[in-house]
């Protein structure tokens, strides 16, 4: 049930409101029904008609009733009772089953693992974490990783832990990991630190070792996905700044997480930001990572906060963004900090360029230290749902 643009097409009947909007063609089946589950997610416990669904889709009522007569077939949706109607008999309602699917999330650090398994709604039923060396080679963090996805889902769900192949309502496995990546064919570039990765076909071996799907992506574009999903950065465009044991950021623009023609947008750790600084691993001097790490090593959280705000300030002069939310193990060391350092920084600016609007907006991230992990599960039900990746 992959993403397709939801530009009306066909005979598609106008819907009414700013809703998505399907086609009455058989060939973009998987895309109206991704459009009438990402709807029943949106009504919760209470339920929605067909006819609402019909009216909110643009789609006949007829088309809609195959759509959800195929859906309740499958076990991804159930009546949720009746509701009185202006004329005729009462509507039957009806609502999703979170439970009929499950998705995999893996956030990859540099020293660390964290897998969630969650169900359609996105709540977690399943959790581990595991000690991990990203520099011991391919086939030992693989192996790390299948074992602990393999335990998370046998024991979420219930099942013998002998493997995936069987477990029918796993819809697949989001990897995110610091990059560059290519996030299009899942291959790592020359992630920071680690050079031998380069080139590395993560998500085609993965997926051979697991027998599901695999989506890769980088740990800040996945966190500021779940962020996005969960309504954090409203209805209009953030940065997620995440400082863990490097730093990178994802940006949400216009709604969607924005990784640029290459996929390689959100290397917002490695802008120099003093020439002939301190040599940064990337190969430059004076990057804001280098620097906001040093800061952080020498037990000076406020002078960090300080080196980022400046970074942060920088990137919002240049996409005039809504807000800006912090994330990551070292953020979460000194939460305080960080928010009030970067946020005198951006007030600062909006003061002397005399802003519209005022200062940008700083807080923590919600998630904690799941925020990259969860996010990553959404790189699986994002499509599923209608809302891409």
């Amino acid at each position: 049930m992959g993403g397709v643009n939801r530009t009306r097409t066909g005979s598609g009947v106008p819907a009414s409101g700013d809703g998505p909007t399907g086609a009455n063609l058989g060939v973009v089946r998987s895309h109206n029904t991704a459009l009438v589950l990402g709807l029943l997610r949106d009504a919760g416990a209470q339920g929605v008609s067909r006819l609402e669904l019909a009216e909110r889709t643009g789609l006949t009522p007829q088309a809609v009733s195959k759509i959800t007569a195929r859906l309740r077939e499958e076990g991804y949706a159930a009546e949720a009772g009746r509701r009185a109607s202006t004329g005729g008999k009462p509507r039957t309602v009806l609502r999703l089953v979170p439970e009929a699917g499950h998705a995999v999330g893996v956030h990859l650090d540099r020293d660390e693992l964290r897998a969630v398994l969650v169900d359609l709604d996105g709540a977690v039923v399943g959790q581990r974490r595991a000690e991990l060396d990203l520099g011991a080679g391919a086939q030992a963090v693989l192996g790390v990783v299948v074992r602990a996805v393999e335990g998370l889902v046998a024991g979420g769900l219930g099942l013998e832990d002998e493997g995936l192949a069987g477990v029918g309502t796993l819809l697949g496995v989001g990897v995110a990991l610091p990059g560059p990546l290519d996030h299009a064919r899942g291959v790592l570039h020359r992630v920071t630190g680690f050079p031998e990765w380069d080139g590395f076909p993560l998500r085609d071996a993965l997926g051979e070792r697991l027998g599901v799907p695999v989506v890769v992506d980088k740990d800040t574009n996945a966190a500021a996905l779940g962020l996005s999903a969960a309504g954090e950065g409203g209805s209009g465009s953030f940065a997620y700044l995440h400082l863990g044991t490097g730093l990178g950021a994802g940006l949400v623009i216009g709604g969607s997480v924005h990784r640029g023609v290459r996929t390689g947008a959100g290397e917002f750790g490695h802008q120099v930001i003093q020439l002939d600084g301190p040599p940064c691993e990337c190969g430059n001097r004076g990057c804001v990572e280098v620097l906001c790490l040093a800061a952080v090593g020498r037990g000076e959280p406020g002078e960090a906060a300080r080196v980022l705000g400046v970074a942060a300030a920088n990137l919002v002069g240049l996409l005039d963004i809504d807000a800006v939310l912090l994330g990551g193990r070292t953020i979460a060391g000194a939460p305080e900090v960080f928010v009030r350092g970067v946020g005198e920084v951006l007030a600062d600016r909006a003061r002397r360029e005399g802003t519209l609007g005022g200062e940008v907006p700083v807080r923590v991230a919600g998630g904690g230290e799941r925020a990259v992990a969860e996010g990553a599960a959404q790189l699986l039900l994002g499509p599923l749902f209608g809302r891409g990746a």
